[in-house]
This record gives structure tokens, sequence and C-alpha cells, in this order.
């Protein structure tokens, strides 16, 4: 139970002060539809005539609240002052669809509604209150504009009891504003809080962040790891040749010198991304990263030696696909490197047709082939994971006494667009 002068009942005070603050320009301009029909008093004279000016002004409210942008504003004002519990949230951004632009017309109307009515009780009874606790005290306010004491009343006996009235009139008042707050307070989540089209629009940006967070997790495996199995392998066999064939060993240094440079500037570019707010990164087009045309750097330092053939033109392949195609050939040469035999050169192939792009990569089998997972490990799956969510297709097994990785990779999506 709030109590009715604590803070939170304070807030929500201010908050139904801020709807009658809100409700006036409708509140004006049925006083002058009100008006028009009546001749022989103001709006304002009349109780009757104020109370139908209050009655035009709510649908007034409502229909101005329909508009997607009055939800976020109420949703603020009501996050600040309502004092909501964590556990009821409620929704973010515009109202988009019907049930929610209702819901939101329906919050606003009965907050402009009850914010009207407190506060032209805050108005009126605080000043009367406090006249009439002061009534004993001072002769003159008996007869003020405020208060009119009628003579039948003007007695000491009655007046003694004057401060009484008036701090009940304020208690009062202070008990209807607690109620009227906690009133709103317990509307907000259903009236404001998400609906079934927001949870699915909230399901679907998480998913769109996740996505996009695994893609860096797959490129910071695919790039670091190639790295740490090229390094490997250039400082083993440059450690066998060291004392016999120092010039070898100056370029399997260089090639080393290189890999982790280009490593370490991948990496920045990764760890950056992962710094920024899940929904700007899903809300791009993915992270950048290198494409087909930094192909001729990774394989002039990968380590192993690479037949490479090129077919078709790379330059009508999406960014999107060349940023893949990428990685699939960059995590093949780290298989290469880590489960290939030695001496065959590993042959790549890459070929752009019209509708998808061709990636075929085969390798040697050591003398005794490592156990395969099921699955393919986590540079497989990873390999078809890209392929998948461009739409593609992977395959991966022997071949002709090899070792052969297949990647067939869409350049338009099947609605027409480019991924």
């Amino acid at each position: 139970m709030t109590p009715p002068l604590g803070r939170r009942a304070r807030l929500r005070w201010l908050h139904l002060i801020l709807g009658g603050a809100l409700l006036m320009p409708y509140f004006l301009v049925g006083t002058v539809i009100v008006g028009s029909y009546r001749t022989d008093t103001t709006v304002f004279g009349s109780l009757v005539s104020q109370l139908a000016a209050f009655g035009l002004a709510l649908p007034m409210a409502a229909v101005t609240a329909l508009f997607p942008l009055a939800r976020p504003l109420s949703v603020a004002a009501a996050r600040a002052l309502c004092g909501l519990p964590p556990e009821r949230p409620l929704a973010d951004g515009p109202a988009r669809t019907r049930q929610a632009r209702v819901r939101a017309a329906l919050w606003y109307t009965l907050h402009v509604a009850l914010g009207g009515i407190v506060s032209g009780m805050t108005l009126a009874l605080i000043p009367f209150a406090v006249g009439v606790t002061v009534l004993p005290f001072f002769a003159d306010a008996r007869h003020s504009p405020v208060i009119d004491v009628p003579e039948a009343l003007d007695r000491p006996s009655l007046l003694a009891l004057a401060p009484l009235a008036g701090i009940a009139m304020l208690a009062a008042l202070a008990g209807c504003a607690a109620a009227a707050g906690a009133l709103l307070a317990d509307r907000a989540p259903v009236l404001l809080g998400p609906t079934p089209d927001d949870r699915l629009a909230a399901a679907e940006r998480r998913a769109a962040a996740l996505a996009v967070r695994n893609r860096l997790a797959r490129d910071l495996h695919d790039s670091v790891g190639h790295a740490l199995s090229a390094v490997t392998l250039q400082a083993g066999a440059a450690r066998r040749v060291l004392d016999s064939d120092p010039e070898f060993v100056r370029e399997a240094l260089a090639a080393i010198e290189e890999t982790t440079r280009r490593t370490v500037g991948e990496l920045d570019s990764v760890l950056g991304l992962l710094r920024r707010d899940a929904e700007d990164a899903a809300g791009g087009d993915g992270p950048a990263g290198p494409g087909l045309d930094a192909l001729d750097g990774l394989l002039a330092h990968c380590g192993v030696p690479v037949a490479y053939t090129a077919e078709g033109d790379r330059g009508t392949v999406p960014e999107a696909v060349a940023r893949e195609a990428y990685r699939i050939a960059q995590e093949g040469l780290s298989n290469a490197l880590r489960h290939g035999g030695r001496g065959a050169p590993v042959r790549l192939r890459i070929t752009v047709r019209t509708e998808e792009l061709e990636i075929v990569m085969d390798s040697p089998l050591p003398e005794r082939p490592p156990a395969v997972r099921p699955g393919g490990g986590h540079g497989l799956r990873g390999i078809t994971e890209r392929a998948v969510l461009l739409g593609g297709r992977t395959g991966a097994g022997p071949h002709d006494g090899g070792w052969r990785l297949t990647a067939c990779l869409p350049l338009h999506t099947p609605g027409g667009a480019r991924p």
C-alpha cells in the first residue's frame, strides 16, 4: 500500500497534474463548442456546461492519441512518474498496429480524464481547505472571496472545528490523488504493455542481433584459427631447417609476420563490432570483412602451396557473398593445414556463374587420416552455417584419394534482391 503522501504517491500526483495540463487544449475547444449554444451565461459559470465541455474533450484526446508517436511519449511519462514494478514492462517504440494504437488511445484518454479531475480538485480544494483551516484565527477570512461563512455557522463552537475540516479536506484530496495514481499505474502495463506483435518484433530484433554476433564469432574463429595454423606450420618448418636453409627461414618469418599483421587487423575489426550495441549491429548489413579481392594475400601467406583458379567476373558478386566466400576459403585452408597431407598442393577453384558462386577445394589426405567427429567439427559446421544463411549448400568428403570441400552460394535471394 502506497502512503498518500509518500514519494511514489507524489510522483503519481505530478503525473496526474501533467494529464490535466494535456487536457486543457481539448477542454478549451469543448468550451468553445458548448459556448456557441449558450447565450445566457458563460461556460465557466455553469457546472453543466463545464461537464459538457469535459465530455467533448475526451473523444478529441482519444483521436489524437491514435497517432503512433503518442505511445512512446506516454510510456516515457509513465516510466518516470508512475512507479511501475520492473517485472511489468512497457512497450518500446511507436504503436504500429491497430491494437497497439487503440490501447495507447485508451490509456491517454484515461490519463487526461483522471488528470483533469484531480487537477481541478487540486486547484479548487487546496485554497478552500487552507481558508477553512485559518477561519478561527482570522476574522477577515470568514467573508473573503474564497469563503463566505453564513451567519448560522459563524459561531466559536463551530469555527473551532474548522481546522479539522480543512485538514480532512486535504487528506481526502491526497487520498483521491493516490487512488487515481494507483489506478493509472495498475492499467499502464495493460494498455501500454507490449502487444503480441510487439513481442514478435522484439524477438526478431534479438534474433537478428544474435545472428550478427554468431557471424562475428565465426569470423573470429576462422581468422584466428587459420592464423594459428599457418604460423605453427611456418614456425615448425623454419625450426627444422634453421641451420641448413637460412633463406627459407627468412621467408617463413616474413610469412609469419604478414599473417599475424593481417589477423590482428581482422581481430580489431571484429572486437570493435562486438563492443557495439547489439541492435545497432543488427540494424546494419552485417559486419564488414575481407572479400574475394583479399584472397591473393591470404593464399600467398597461408603456409601451404595453393593452385588457385578463378573463373567468371568477380565484380558481379555481392559484398555479402564475397565476404562469406573468403571466410569459407580461409576455413578450408585452415583444415588443410591442420589435417591435410604434406607435399601435394591444395587446389582451389572459384567459379562465378550467372546465379551462383561455386567454391571447390581439393587437399591431400595424410597417410593416416584423423578421425572425423560427427558433424565435421566446428570448422565444417561454420562453413555450412555461412552457406545456409545465404541460401546455399556445402559438401565435404573424400574424393579421388584426397579431400574435397565444395560450397555453392547464390548471388541473388529468391525475391530477386541481393543478399
